[in-house]
């Protein structure tokens, strides 16, 4: 199962001000034309949210549906898929202060349930998927995304 890891630094936000704009799912596609569409229901009595995505793909949309479970006192969130396009497609994101800014992690799982065409299209949605997050952190934050493989490779 592919592992994504994704790393931003910014010094433009404290971490508080990096988890608002990052839990703000709506605005997505404002940054990105590969996210066609984000729905978020009303908070449910715990606090969380179930979402509905829809994403450019190979030339198609690839949909699902989430639930999102908010940590503001660790300015983090998690986020596993409930139903969708995917297989499995979980992970979380974290603003913890790095200097006098923020350094966001982003991690994600998935499977697409293909495993004869795994080897194929795996690399081709792990891309896109790195892809997407480096724009939507550009956007929301003005941060530029490293992650651990490129700095593994690097260092």
């Amino acid at each position: 199962m592919p592992h994504v890891v994704l790393h931003a630094l910014t010094d433009a936000v404290d971490p508080a001000e990096a988890y608002r704009r990052i839990s703000d799912f709506r605005r997505y596609p404002e940054f990105t034309d590969t996210v066609r569409e984000v729905r978020v229901e009303p908070p449910l009595p715990d606090g969380s949210t179930v979402s509905d995505w829809a994403v450019v793909f190979r030339g198609g949309l690839m949909r699902w549906r989430e639930r999102d479970t908010y940590a503001p006192e660790t300015h983090s969130l998690a986020f596993e898929q409930t139903s969708g396009d995917f297989q499995s497609f979980s992970g979380s994101w974290r603003c913890e202060p790095h200097g006098t800014g923020t350094r966001v992690v982003f991690t994600a799982d998935f499977d697409l349930g293909i495993p004869s065409l795994a080897e194929i299209l795996d690399p081709v949605a792990e891309s896109t998927l790195r892809h997407l997050i480096g724009e939507i952190v550009k956007g929301l934050l003005g941060a530029e995304v490293t992650d651990e493989r490129a700095a593994t490779a690097r260092g």
